[in-house]
């Protein structure tokens, strides 16, 4: 399987980044994701889900930032369009990033049940995207936690793509 994410010169575009013009935040946060190509999902996948990951946080904030967690994706889907995480533009199963946590505490679930964009405060931030095809579709409701697809997906996992996406600060 194989994932790509259209970059620019080198770094995730500046408007699904802190850099988004203001009219593309929601409370100060990006809220438009990015596009995504998937290719080679094995045959056999009933479901694809996604996580998007910022281990750079660690320094930062004391752990890993979720920034985006879906489940449920088609397996048939060939590309994840720019903003389908707020715009539905293909269905799935939306969980919590880490402004849902209790150290952030954001309530608001189109905040906190969305992709919520890389806001690097002190350099560039290397963002992983893990990209799994699975051979079921998963139990899980809009509000699930990352454990919760972790513990789902446990023995399901056909195959995974990563990308690494860096952000500057």
């Amino acid at each position: 399987m194989k994932i790509n994410v259209p970059l620019q010169n080198g770094y995730l575009p500046d408007r699904y980044t802190k850099h988004a013009n203001d009219n593309e935040k929601i409370d100060g946060r990006p809220f438009i994701s990015f596009p995504i190509n998937i290719a080679d999902v094995p045959t056999n996948a009933k479901s694809l889900a996604l996580v998007l990951i910022d281990n750079d946080a660690i320094p930062v904030c004391g752990f890993t930032y979720i920034h985006w967690v879906a489940a449920n994706i088609d397996p048939k889907t060939t590309l994840i369009p720019e903003n389908a995480s707020h715009e539905n533009l293909i269905p799935m199963t939306l969980g919590h990033n880490s402004t849902a946590g209790k150290l952030v505490d954001v309530q608001d679930p189109i905040v906190n049940e969305h992709y919520v964009g890389p806001t690097p405060p002190n350099s560039t931030h290397y963002y992983n995207l893990t990209m799994y095809a699975l051979d079921q579709k998963l139990d899980l409701a809009n509000g699930f936690w990352l454990n919760e697809l972790q513990a789902a997906s446990k023995d399901h996992v056909l195959a995974t793509a990563n990308a690494i996406l860096p952000v500057k600060n």
